[in-house]
């Protein structure tokens, strides 16, 4: 029973992932009605579907401070208050200005909940199932980005402006977040490390952890004990320089792999290609099954093989995956559905490492009187980049072609590559106490 209660809070949370994953795809099924039934410029339409991305990059560099003012579970309300108001907005009005608007406000919640859902589960989680917990945020996250791709393809067969429903349709499990984190409970080192209702929270690390909580209170205490003595850590201090550094660069190679170029115009990509407007939109439903597969596959094996090894392999696959690409763009004959094939081979070795890890590890490797901001940080550098690489990939596949760009993608995972041999930690089956300590022993080099 205890057991169950833990999954059903990560599972309500993990809900967050979902309407992120689906407020990030959506947007591939409508841009180009969009586009038409304002009449947008270049500027005009790249902006328009950028816009969320600045939201989400806006609401991860202040996620920290409600996460860690409110609590986790307020913070989770304004969160699902978001994703239902963009959704609504989007979906019924007639100007482009509060179109914008509500794109935003929804990006806003998708950045919010890239630091509070992954810190909330990382804090209620068993430290030998975290990783599979704190995993299914991401697998919430794909499977929003496959449901998103099903409803497009859907919807698009309706008349009218179908566009307005593939948005509106995201209210109802929007909707249905809001009312079921009523039921969740609050983080207990939360609670603990800000000295409030502790009874509540040994309760709830009793639920977690039957045998143990005794020990795992000492240790938040002793944890709690440090923020009391001050009272707004620093997080960028020489203490933190080791985590500091290893969640920027995991937040920077997540986005250099090109990822959201093809999340969020794979039709695009594919017409640019050869293949039809229908056979284009067909192949996203093949990547986001593809996507959810793969990212289910990694949350079972998280915690028995490590993060380590899902991001050496990973990493392996991503980087042939973006030659073969970079090889069918160079040769015309070899494109069509052969370049979809490649793509859904890169996002399964991205599901299957990075897609799947870098929530867990970021959420892992900062100590708990930082973790929110420390959170913020790699989440921050996450979205920068996302809304960099969103807004200049059609610019730079038109100036430079798609060879040259896909080129600088897989030069970048083999750096990520280095990166995970040479210097990324093992954080598998450790609580997260002992990964302070271990991070806090180990040189940066």
């Amino acid at each position: 029973m205890k057991n169950h209660m833990v999954k059903l809070w990560s599972v309500v949370v993990a809900l967050g992932g979902f309407l992120f994953g689906f407020d990030t795809a959506v947007i591939s099924g409508a841009e180009k009605a969009i586009e038409q039934y304002w009449q947008l410029t270049i500027f005009e339409h790249g902006f328009t579907i950028s816009v969320a991305l600045i939201g989400t990059v806006i609401g991860s560099l202040l996620g920290s401070y409600p996460t860690d003012k409110l609590g986790r579970k307020k913070t989770l309300y304004l969160v699902a208050l978001a994703y239902l108001f963009a959704s609504l907005g989007t979906a019924f009005t007639t100007s482009w200005h509060l179109f914008v608007l509500f794109r935003f406000i929804g990006g806003l919640g998708v950045g919010a909940s890239s630091v509070t859902a992954p810190i909330y589960i990382s804090e209620i989680a068993p430290s030998d199932r975290r990783g599979a917990l704190v995993g299914l945020f991401q697998f919430n996250v794909v499977l929003g980005i496959l449901i998103s791709y099903l409803s497009n393809y859907l919807i698009n067969q309706l008349e009218g402006e179908s566009w307005r429903l593939m948005l509106g349709i995201q209210a109802v499990p929007s909707l249905l977040f809001l009312i079921a984190i009523y039921f969740i409970r609050e983080s207990p080192r939360w609670l603990l490390t800000n000295g409030l209702r502790r009874e509540e929270a040994i309760e709830t690390l009793s639920i977690i952890n039957p045998l143990g909580y005794q020990q795992e209170l000492i240790a938040i205490e002793n944890t709690a004990k440090l923020k009391a003595v001050n009272k707004q850590p620093a997080l960028f201090v020489k203490a933190y320089r080791r985590p500091l550094v290893l969640a920027g660069l995991f937040a920077l190679f997540n986005q250099f792999s090109g990822i959201n170029a093809i999340i969020y115009y794979a039709p695009r990509i594919f017409e640019m290609a050869g293949l039809g407007v229908h056979s284009s939109l067909l192949s996203t439903i093949g990547i986001g099954m593809t996507n959810f597969v793969f990212t289910l596959l990694a949350v079972q094996l998280i915690d028995k093989v490590g993060r380590r090894m899902l991001m050496k392999i990973g990493s392996i696959g991503i980087i042939i995956s973006l030659l073969l690409v970079v090889f069918s763009f160079n040769n015309p004959a070899s494109s069509g559905m052969y370049i979809s094939l490649y793509f859904m081979l890169f996002i399964a070795c991205f599901a299957f490492s990075q897609g799947a890890v870098i929530w867990v590890f970021i959420a892992e490797i900062f100590p708990n009187q930082v973790r929110a901001k420390g959170q913020t940080f790699g989440s921050s550098i996450h979205w920068i980049l996302a809304a960099l690489v969103t807004f200049s990939f059609p610019i730079l596949a038109e100036a430079l072609g798609g060879m040259t760009t896909f080129l600088f993608f897989a030069i970048m995972m083999v750096l990520q590559l280095v990166f995970v041999i040479w210097w990324m930690p093992e954080t598998k089956g450790i609580s997260l106490e002992a990964i302070e300590a271990q991070l806090a022993n180990e040189p940066l080099t």
